[in-house]
C-alpha cells in the first residue's frame, strides 16, 4: 500500500530535478514508495545504508556513482553519510539531466541542511506522511481503524487492535532508544519519553514552552530543544497562528499536535474505540486526526493556520490556498454539531469566503449563507476541488 497522489508526484518530479528526496518518518513507507519507483525505473539501482554491503559501495562514492552515471541511483538512509551532498552536487553539475538521484531520509533537519548548502536548485523534496483515507477507503470501519491505530502501514494493517498497540508501544521503543541516537541527538530515552507523553496530554493545545518547562523541571531552552527534535523527526505538528493586520489581539503562539492518532492513543494508553470515547482526549484526537487528513491533500503550496485572538475568536483551521481564498475549517466530535459566536466573529475578522464544520456523521447540509456541516470524506473532496480552483 502505497500514496499513490505523492508517487505520482515523485515520478513527475524525476522528470524536472536531477534530484529527488524523499523524507519522512521512520516507518512510513519511504522503502516501499522508492521500491515502487524502481519498477519504473528498470536502468536504476537502489542503495540501502544501513546494509554493510550497500555502504561499502560507496565508500569510493565518486567512482561509483560515476560509472553507474547512466542510472537512476537510489540512496536510502541517505543521512549515514552526509559527505554525499557536496559530491551529488558536482556529479549534477558535471552532467545535469533529471532523475539522477532519489535519495531517502528520516530526519528532515539534517537532510534540508546540508542540501540546502549544496544541492539547492537541483533538488525537490516531497515529504511522506502516514496513510491518510484517501489511501484506505471511506467506510466508516476504515476511518475508524485509521484513527484508532494511525497510519503507519504495519500499525494500520494489523490483524487485532491489540497487535497495532504492540507495534506502536515497539515503535515508541525503538524511535526514543535507537532512531534517535542514530540521527544525531544525543538525550536521555526516559526524558524525551515523558516529554512525548506530555505532549500528548496538551495534543491540540496552544504551546506554552514555560509553563511545559515548569511542570518537568527543565529549562525553557530545553524544552523547545526537545520540541524541536520531536518536530524534525516528523512526530509532532506545529500550526502556526493566522497573523493579519487588524485591530485584534492575536494569540501567536503555535498548537501543537502528534501528527499520527495511533501514537497518540498508545502514549495516553488508549487501545480500542470505547476506551476513547470515554476519555478526554476525544475531542481534542478527533480535530488532531482531521487536520491530519486534511493536510494530506492540500497542494503544496497552500498554507495551513488556526486563528484565535484573546477575546475568543477561533478557527481550528484556516486554509490559504494561494488565489487569496481563505477556507475556514471548524472540527466538532458531535452529530449535532453548533458553531458559537467566536466562529463568526473570526470568519468575519478574516473575511473567509467559504466555511465547514467536519463532523463524524455522514450527511451535508448548510447552516448559513457560506458555512456547511460536512463529513470528513466530504471536505476532502471539497478541499480538494476547491484549491484546484
Amino acid at each position: 500500500m502505497i500514496n499513490r497522489r505523492i508517487y505520482n508526484e515523485i515520478l513527475v518530479s524525476l522528470k524536472q530535478f536531477p534530484v529527488v528526496g524523499i523524507i519522512g518518518s521512520r516507518q512510513v513507507g519511504k522503502t516501499t514508495l522508492a521500491k515502487e519507483i524502481k519498477t519504473d525505473y528498470k536502468n536504476s539501482i537502489y542503495l540501502d545504508l544501513e546494509l554493510p554491503s550497500d555502504y561499502n559501495k560507496l565508500e569510493e562514492a565518486e567512482i561509483y556513482l560515476q560509472d553507474n552515471a547512466d542510472k537512476l541511483i537510489i540512496i536510502d538512509e541517505v543521512q549515514r553519510k552526509k559527505d554525499l551532498f557536496p559530491l551529488l552536487k558536482a556529479l549534477v553539475d558535471k552532467k545535469r539531466v533529471a532523475g539522477r538521484f532519489l535519495i531517502l531520509g528520516s530526519a528532515s533537519q539534517e537532510l534540508i541542511r546540508n542540501s540546502s548548502e549544496t544541492l539547492a536548485g537541483r533538488i525537490n523534496y516531497h515529504i511522506l506522511s502516514s496513510l491518510s483515507i484517501d489511501e484506505i477507503g471511506f467506510s466508516d470501519e476504515k476511518i475508524n481503524d485509521l484513527w484508532i491505530r494511525g497510519g503507519y502501514p504495519l500499525s494500520y494493517l494489523a490483524k487485532s487492535n491489540y497487535e497495532s498497540l504492540v507495534w506502536r508501544d515497539a515503535f515508541i521503543k525503538t524511535y526514543l532508544e535507537q532512531d534517535l541516537p542514530q540521527l544525531g541527538f544525543r538525550i536521555q530515552a526516559n526524558q524525551i519519553r515523558k516529554f512525548w507523553t506530555m505532549i500528548a496530554h496538551l495534543h491540540s493545545r496552544i504551546w506554552n514552552a514555560s509553563q511545559v518547562a515548569k511542570s518537568m523541571g527543565l529549562s525553557y531552552q530545553s524544552i523547545n530543544h526537545y520540541l524541536n527534535i520531536l518536530n524534525n523527526t516528523f512526530i509532532i505538528r506545529q500550526l502556526s497562528p493566522y497573523h493579519i493586520n487588524i485591530k485584534k489581539r492575536l494569540v501567536k503562539a503555535p498548537k501543537v499536535y502528534i501528527r499520527d492518532s495511533g501514537l497518540l492513543h498508545s502514549l495516553i494508553n488508549i487501545q480500542n474505540k470505547e476506551a476513547l470515547s470515554s476519555h478526554p482526549i476525544l475531542g481534542y484526537s478527533w480535530e488532531g486526526f482531521v487536520i491530519e487528513q486534511i493536510l494530506n491533500v492540500l497542494p503544496k503550496f497552500s498554507s495551513p493556520y488556526f486563528y484565535r485572538t484573546h477575546a475568543g475568536a477561533e478557527i481550528d483551521l484556516v486554509i490559504g490556498s494561494g488565489n487569496e481564498k481563505l477556507i475556514a475549517i471548524e472540527i466538532k466530535y458531535s452529530l449535532n454539531p453548533k458553531i458559537g459566536k467566536g466562529f463568526q466573529i473570526a470568519f468575519n475578522d478574516l473575511g473567509c469566503e467559504e466555511g465547514f464544520v467536519v463532523y463524524p456523521g455522514h450527511e451535508n447540509y448548510r447552516i448559513s449563507e457560506n458555512v456547511s456541516v460536512i463529513s470528513l470524506p466530504e471536505v476532502l473532496k471539497r478541499i480538494t476541488n476547491i484549491t484546484k480552483a
